[in-house]
């Protein structure tokens, strides 16, 4: 059993999940600094952001009372999740990306060079082909 244990501890992915999870938790606090620095007062521009948690939506019990469902803080919740998204995406992802494109149009360029030689197993069945002709290969 704990030999097991060792071999599953011991595998990189299990090494690489603890990794992703401490740097994701790191990340989310760039996240949420880019968020609450810069995102929110940009909404605040707008609207007034706190009057989201009063919003409510009273209905009647079976009680005879009011019941408050929170809308306001479902709709602010909604609005920061897209302004995480907005931020991850376009300071993060984005530019990522372009960087990944550059380096593979640069790599690409290697590759079509490379891609106009005959690979091994064109240059055999050539090779078999000069060797099972009638006369044999032709002289140069």
């Amino acid at each position: 059993m704990i030999k097991g244990f060792k071999e599953f501890i011991l595998r990189g992915n299990v090494i690489d999940l603890a990794v992703a999870v401490v740097i994701g938790a790191a990340f989310t606090g760039i996240v949420n600094a880019i968020v609450a620095g810069l995102i929110n007062p940009l909404i605040a521009l707008i609207f007034q952001a706190d009057s989201l948690n009063d919003l409510v939506i009273g209905v009647p019990n079976v009680r005879g009372g009011m019941t408050d469902f929170g809308i306001g803080v479902i709709i602010g919740a909604i609005i920061n999740f897209l302004a995480v998204a907005v931020v991850v995406y376009f300071v993060f992802v984005y530019p990522m990306n372009r960087v990944k494109e550059r380096a593979a149009a640069k790599a690409g360029i290697a590759e079509e060079e490379a891609s106009e030689l005959p690979t091994e197993q064109e240059l055999l069945l050539q090779i078999r082909d000069l060797l099972a002709a009638p006369n044999g290969p032709a002289p140069k």
